[in-house]
């Protein structure tokens, strides 16, 4: 997969996290998934189209998105509730939009669904097409999170 639709991702990512809560993040070395079990407690997953369908997933661990989340709210998020699946529909459309204005600047026009989000220890995630999966590991002082990105060959 073409580096130039993965890197909008990563900054998108970096941005909205340090602008919406605070959180220093640290991208690792994007992998090849191989299979659909999430690394994590939470995914919002949504879907584009465009120059090519596909979908990408941010998928939290529990600790992690209950530090994102009380930063954003200004209030101790304890607990995986409905308040914490708003918040992670809501950062993977603003990591979609972000990195979806930096690739209209490349001549890639995307248009996002909605968002959906999976909550559970070992859910699978399901990307609608059969392109590869291209996961990027993030970490932060509160834990990890995964970001993966899939389109159409």
């Amino acid at each position: 997969m073409d580096a130039k639709l993965i890197n909008p991702f990563i900054n998108a990512t970096l941005h909205v996290l340090e602008t919406m809560a605070f959180i220093k993040v640290r991208p690792g070395k994007p992998y090849l998934k191989k299979d659909m079990v999430a690394k994590g407690d939470v995914t919002g997953v949504i879907g584009l189209t465009g120059v090519a369908n596909g979908t990408i997933s941010v998928t939290f661990q529990e600790k992690c998105i209950l530090a994102i989340v009380s930063n954003m709210l200004g209030e101790k998020m304890e607990h995986l509730n409905g308040d914490i699946a708003d918040a992670v529909g809501e950062l993977t459309n603003m990591v979609s939009g972000q990195a979806r204005k930096e690739l209209e600047e490349l001549g890639k026009i995307f248009k996002a669904a909605i968002p959906s989000v999976i909550m559970g220890r070992s859910h699978s995630i399901a990307h609608y097409t059969n392109g590869p999966r291209i996961a990027i590991p993030f970490f932060t002082d509160d834990g990890e999170f995964t970001i993966e990105v899939c389109f159409e060959r």
